[in-house]
């Protein structure tokens, strides 16, 4: 992965959303997940620490929350990693409840600084194409946007403004699947790909705001999965039929009107051989508290080779007084400090961040941001797995009917749009 120059300019960078991924605070409290310390937040930080990011801001709905956020941020943060300072610009004030706040935060910015949006998936578009307007370069959690043509219009709208759009799917920056991607283009076209990824039902209440209203939990977690089988068949297999298929009572049980898991079942065309393969992806909130916080595994058999990796057992377990046996993960995020100091910047979670920043810097230099297509997970190169998501909730939605993902020539990776498959 390239490195920025150290001659660069350190990025200014707001923070769209307040909740578990970026503060690790949710209902009041640090989150019970593996999360408790957030990650958006302390990678920023802790990237102004070492002269990537400078001026920081942070944007909700509701201001109310933030002297509860402030205090988490001292306690799990400044006041466990010794120089790290979490002093952040926040919106709206702190007796302010506003929904447009994003606005204001935006035109604080000035063109060219980074945005990073991490809020209900509904949010996405809007926010990305109001930053986008203002000239700011925009990372997005995925789902970055729940539909193919919202996907193609951020794409489109990121050209034309010249700036610099990427998804975080840190997934691309674990070593075990780097090298799973490499190993898998050089075993022919698409067999089969299954995947398998869950979290404890205790998260239907952290994410009750938004589950089964804004989005689902195909969208939260197939698209880690998605996206990574995409990204090793991209240019040599696409998806041209999704079906999708649900499990529900969990959920319901309490309240919330959405399914506990769901599965997509995705048929993979070889394109230089018109030969086809299969890829399952399965996602749950209804799992068990268990030994990992998310259970999240893959197979994947090629015409020549297998690959499998379960990326939630690394071989290294922890116990303690007071705490459960545990599997960790460091290869993630380092949370432990070492002589008092933060030293997590190796993890997958944190470098895809840093990434980011570091792509910012070289647009600002004057690098193009369409080079980056190749290199990094941007909006262009990534419309596919959109668009398996897409297809799959409209399948759900459909009682199970299969989509047709479409596109414009028998060589062509990039969807136009999704149709029904009438029989």
């Amino acid at each position: 992965f390239f490195r920025v120059s150290p001659t660069t300019m350190p990025v200014d960078c707001l923070m769209c959303g307040t909740g578990e991924y970026t503060t690790g605070y949710v209902g009041g409290q640090a989150s019970d997940s593996d999360k408790g310390t957030g990650v958006v937040g302390l990678v920023l930080f802790d990237l102004r620490l070492r002269g990537k990011t400078n001026r920081l801001g942070m944007v909700g709905v509701n201001g109310k929350k933030f002297p509860g956020i402030r205090a988490h941020m001292k306690r799990c943060i400044q006041d466990v990693y010794q120089g790290l300072d979490t002093a952040v610009e926040t919106w709206p004030a702190d007796d302010v409840v506003d929904p447009t706040a994003y606005l204001t935060a935006m035109d604080s910015m000035k063109k060219g600084d980074a945005v990073i949006i991490f809020t209900p998936d509904d949010t996405h578009f809007t926010m990305a194409m109001e930053a986008i307007k203002r000239g700011l370069h925009v990372l997005i959690t995925k789902p970055p946007v729940k539909t193919l043509e919202e996907h193609l219009q951020i794409t489109k709208a990121a050209e034309e403004a010249g700036v610099f759009v990427m998804i975080e799917v840190h997934k691309r920056f674990d070593p075990c699947y780097v090298d799973a991607r490499d190993r898998i283009r050089t075993m022919g076209g698409c067999g089969y790909f299954y995947s398998y990824m869950s979290q404890p039902k205790h998260q239907l209440d952290t994410f009750r705001a938004w589950a089964g209203k804004s989005s689902d939990i195909s969208y939260y977690l197939n698209s880690h999965h998605v996206d990574f089988h995409e990204w090793s068949m991209h240019g040599i297999a696409r998806p041209i039929k999704v079906v999708g298929t649900g499990s529900t009572g969990v959920a319901l049980a309490r309240g919330i009107n959405t399914e506990d898991t769901i599965t997509l079942t995705v048929t993979w065309e070889n394109m230089s051989e018109g030969t086809q393969g299969t890829g399952v992806y399965t996602a749950s909130w209804t799992a068990p508290k268990g030994d990992v916080h998310s259970q999240q595994r893959f197979f994947y058999l090629g015409q020549t080779g297998e690959i499998s990796i379960d990326q939630a057992r690394r071989g290294y377990t922890c116990a303690a007084d007071g705490d459960q046996f545990r599997n960790i993960n460091p290869l993630y995020m380092k949370f432990a400090p070492s002589n008092g100091k933060f030293t997590g910047q190796h993890g997958y979670g944190y470098r895809s961040f840093e990434a980011f920043i570091d792509a910012v810097a070289e647009v600002q230099g004057g690098r193009n941001p369409k080079d980056f297509d190749g290199e990094l997970a941007t909006a262009a190169s990534t419309i596919a797995s959109t668009a398996i998501l897409e297809a799959g909730r409209r399948s759900l939605d459909a009682g199970g009917q299969p989509m047709r993902i479409v596109y414009a020539s028998a060589t062509s990776s990039e969807p136009t749009t999704i149709e029904p498959i009438v029989f």
